[in-house]
């Protein structure tokens, strides 16, 4: 998660909002990402979705199922769409996002009766760090 948040803080730099995410495969980091819509002009660039195009050319193969993703906020409804046809084993995040968030804030989007593919949910791990730099983000902005 310490590399997730990392990847987090460049966003932070690049003026996006800061998530960042990481992609292990046995437990060596394959793909490292940070949110970019703004800069790539990207609704879709979400850290989550970058990272997984990243592992996929990486390893050669659209299928990820070794793989665990840490990313510092919980995702939203795509990226948790994205996750489930990579077939990642696990997510790992930081903070809850209570607005948006897919997997256990607003829906529980893999308990969905016609999601094919299931992964272990992991969350609160270094909460605080994660919750801090994102609300950072948005206090400055306001």
């Amino acid at each position: 998660m310490r590399a997730a948040l990392d990847e987090a803080q460049k966003g932070f730099d690049a003026g996006e909002v800061p998530v960042g995410a990481v992609l292990v495969v046995g437990g060596e980091i394959v793909a490292r990402a940070f949110n970019q819509p703004i800069g790539a002009v990207d609704p879709t660039a979400h850290a989550e979705v970058l990272v997984l195009r990243e592992a996929a050319r990486a390893l050669g193969n659209y299928r990820l199922t070794g793989a665990t993703v840490y990313v510092t906020v919980e995702p939203c409804l795509m990226c948790v769409g994205a996750l489930v046809h990579a077939r990642v084993r696990e997510v790992v995040y930081g903070t809850p996002e209570p607005k948006t968030g897919a997997l256990v804030s607003t829906i529980r989007a893999v308990e969905s009766p016609g999601v094919n593919h299931r992964f272990t949910i992991v969350g609160g791990v270094l909460e605080q760090p994660c919750s801090q730099l994102i609300r950072r983000f948005f206090e400055d902005r306001r």
